[in-house]
C-alpha cells in the first residue's frame, strides 16, 4: 500500500508471524471484548505495518499492510508510551476531535504497547470495532498487557533464535574458509619445503666449512619441522571436512621400528644439546600404519622438546604389554596443572606460555586423533617431576563403530 518496508521493520513482522500463540491471543481478544478486529503492530517514527490481525468485521488489513503513521493513534502510543482506551469515540473528551476514528471507521479502540527486552519500543497490541464497546474495566486492561508482556517475551526467544542461527551460519562460513585455505596452504607448502631440504642434503655432501655445513644442517632440520606442520595442517583441515586420519595398515616390524628410530633421530638432531634415551623392545608385529605412529610420536617428542626442562633427558619407551603396543614420551619440568590437561588435545589449544607462542595448538589433537584411529588412546600423567604422554593400542584390530 505504501513504500518498500525497511529490512528490520520486515524482519519483525515476520517474528511476529513465527509466534504461533498470535493468532490464538487475537482470536481470544475478540471474544473477550466483543470486537471486531484485533492486531499487532510494527510502529517506528516512520513506518506503520500490520504484522498480523484476526478480521471479523472487513476492516481490510491483513499482514505486510501499511497506513500513515502519522494518522494512527499508534504514533501517540510510541511518543508517550501508555495504553489507549476508547470506548465511544463520538463521547470521549479527547478523541472525538482526533482524525483517526472518522478516517478508519471506528468508535471503540483499545492499545497497549508492546517494548522489547531492551526497553526499545516495538509497537502495540490493538483492538477496534465501528460500534462502541465497554473497555474500562480491570480484566480486560490485565488480559491486554499480559499478552503484550506474553509477545514480547515470545519475540525475545524468536530474536535470540534468529541471532543465534545467524552466528552459526557466520561460523560455519568462517570454518569452511579456515580448512579450505589451511589444506590449499599445507599442499601449496610442500613443495618448496621439499626442495630447501634435497637443496641441504646436498649442499652437506659439498667441501665447505664447518660453520656453513652446521648452518645447512640447522636449515635441514628446520625442513623437517616444517614438514611436520604441513602434515598436521593437512590432517586437520581433512578431518573437519569430514575424510577423518586415513590409515594404511601393514603388519611390517622391521618398517614400523625403522619409523621410530627416524624420529628419534630426528629429534636428536633438532636439538643436538638435548638427551634423548630411547628403550625400543618389542618383537611382535603390529598391525598399524607406521608412518602414522611416527607421526605421533614425532608431535610428542616435539611437545616435549618444547615444554620439557633442559636439564633432564627425554626417555622413550615402546613395548608390548598385555597385548598392547605401548608408546611413552617423558620429560621432566612442572607439573601440568588438572584444569589444563582435559583441553591439551582439542584443535587451536595452547599454553599461554613463551614457549608456545608460535605454535598452532595442533600437534597433540592430531595424537589424539590417529590414537583414535588406530582404536587406541593418549593418556598423560604429570607432577612435579615429569610428565610421560602414553599411547596405548590393542594388537587385535576392533571395527571403529
Amino acid at each position: 500500500m505504501y513504500q518498500e518496508l525497511d529490512i528490520d521493520v520486515q524482519m519483525d513482522v515476520e517474528s511476529i508471524q513465527d509466534i504461533k500463540i498470535v493468532p490464538s491471543i487475537l482470536n481470544v481478544i475478540c471474544k473477550t471484548t466483543g470486537m471486531g478486529f484485533a492486531a499487532v503492530s510494527r510502529v517506528t517514527e516512520k513506518e506503520w505495518v500490520t504484522c498480523t490481525s484476526m478480521d471479523n468485521i472487513n476492516f481490510k488489513l491483513k499482514s505486510g499492510d501499511q497506513l500513515d503513521v502519522n494518522n494512527t493513534i499508534c504514533s501517540e502510543i510510541r511518543e508517550h508510551g501508555q495504553k489507549v482506551i476508547i470506548e465511544d469515540a463520538t463521547e470521549d473528551l479527547y478523541y472525538s476531535s482526533h482524525p483517526s476514528p472518522p478516517l478508519f471507521g471506528f468508535q471503540s479502540y483499545i492499545a497497549v504497547p508492546i517494548y522489547r527486552k531492551n526497553k526499545e519500543f516495538f509497537g502495540t497490541l490493538f483492538a477496534l470495532d465501528p460500534k462502541p464497546v465497554k473497555l474500562k474495566n480491570p480484566e480486560i486492561l490485565e488480559m491486554f498487557k499480559m499478552y503484550a508482556e506474553l509477545i514480547s517475551l515470545h519475540l525475545e526467544m524468536t530474536d535470540d533464535l534468529k541471532n543465534t542461527k545467524l552466528q552459526l551460519r557466520e561460523e560455519r562460513k568462517i570454518a569452511e574458509l579456515r580448512e579450505t585455505f589451511i589444506a590449499v596452504l599445507g599442499h601449496d607448502l610442500r613443495n618448496p619445503v621439499g626442495t630447501a631440504r634435497m637443496s641441504a642434503d646436498i649442499l652437506l655432501k659439498q667441501d665447505l666449512p664447518k660453520p656453513v655445513l652446521r648452518q645447512i644442517d640447522i636449515i635441514k632440520s628446520s625442513s623437517y619441522r616444517m614438514q611436520e606442520l604441513i602434515d598436521n595442517l593437512l590432517d586437520f583441515a581433512k578431518g573437519h571436512l569430514g575424510d577423518g586420519i586415513k590409515l594404511k595398515l601393514e603388519r611390517d616390524r622391521k618398517e614400523l621400528l625403522k619409523e621410530i628410530k627416524q624420529v628419534i633421530a630426528e629429534a636428536r638432531a633438532l636439538d643436538p644439546s638435548r638427551e634423548v634415551i630411547s628403550n625400543i623392545k618389542f618383537n611382535e608385529s603390529v598391525l598399524c600404519d607406521p608412518h602414522r605412529i611416527a607421526q605421533l610420536l614425532s608431535n610428542l617428542l616435539g611437545n616435549a622438546l618444547k615444554h620439557g626442562s633442559r636439564k633432564q633427558p627425554l626417555q622413550v619407551d615402546v613395548y608390548i604389554e598385555h597385548r598392547n603396543f605401548i608408546m611413552s614420551v617423558t620429560n621432566g619440568g612442572k607439573k601440568i596443572p588438572d584444569t589444563k590437561i582435559n583441553n591439551l588435545f582439542k584443535p587451536y589449544y595452547k599454553e599461554h606460555t613463551p614457549k608456545n607462542e608460535s605454535g598452532l595448538g595442533l600437534g597433540l589433537y592430531i595424537v589424539s586423533e590417529i590414537a583414535k584411529a588406530h582404536n587406541g588412546v593418549v593418556n598423560v600423567k604429570s607432577d612435579d617431576m615429569r610428565t610421560t604422554f602414553t599411547f596405548k593400542m590393542p594388537l587385535v584390530r576392533r571395527p571403529i563403530d
